[in-house]
């Protein structure tokens, strides 16, 4: 399975639009490779960094949770604000919504993380712990797109 993004490449900066500096809008991002069996696909994206890179928390910082996206679907699109299919999960900031890259110091990384479930998990507003509990024993595969970014203000 792959994941990508035509706003960045993997282990590039996240361009300013996307984060709190920017519109603060969802990139683009695009998947293949789907394995036979998925009747789902989950996003998580997160911050491991949070909050200083020189001493991140043991917890990453979650900034988007969707899930039950129907596997027919190769991507979603720029500013993903609502999902005719599918799940908008609670952030860390308690939003269903995505919220951008905003560190506090230093570059961080913002892990994307696509899964492949063999299920819908049919859960409203799931929390990434949520989406692990109701994933856990159904993961077919997964696929990770990494951007960086550095807060210019």
């Amino acid at each position: 399975m792959r994941l990508t993004s035509k706003a960045f490449h993997d282990g590039d900066p996240i361009p300013m639009k996307y984060t709190v500096e920017g519109l603060d809008i969802s990139p683009p991002l695009a998947w293949s490779g789907i394995p036979p069996g998925t009747h789902s696909l989950a996003l998580v994206v997160e911050d491991p960094d949070a909050p200083d890179p020189a001493a991140p928390a043991h917890t990453p910082w979650v900034h988007w949770v969707v899930s039950d996206i129907p596997p027919s679907i190769d991507g979603l699109p720029e500013d993903v604000r609502m999902l005719r299919h599918g799940h908008i999960g609670m952030n860390d900031w308690q939003n269903a919504s995505w919220n951008g890259p905003s560190p506090p110091k230093g570059t961080h990384r913002y892990v994307f993380r696509l899964f492949a479930i063999d299920r819908t998990l049919d859960i409203d507003r799931p929390s990434k712990r949520e989406l692990e509990f109701a994933m856990r024993g159904h993961v077919l595969a997964d696929a990770t797109l990494m951007g960086t970014y550095h807060r210019r203000h």
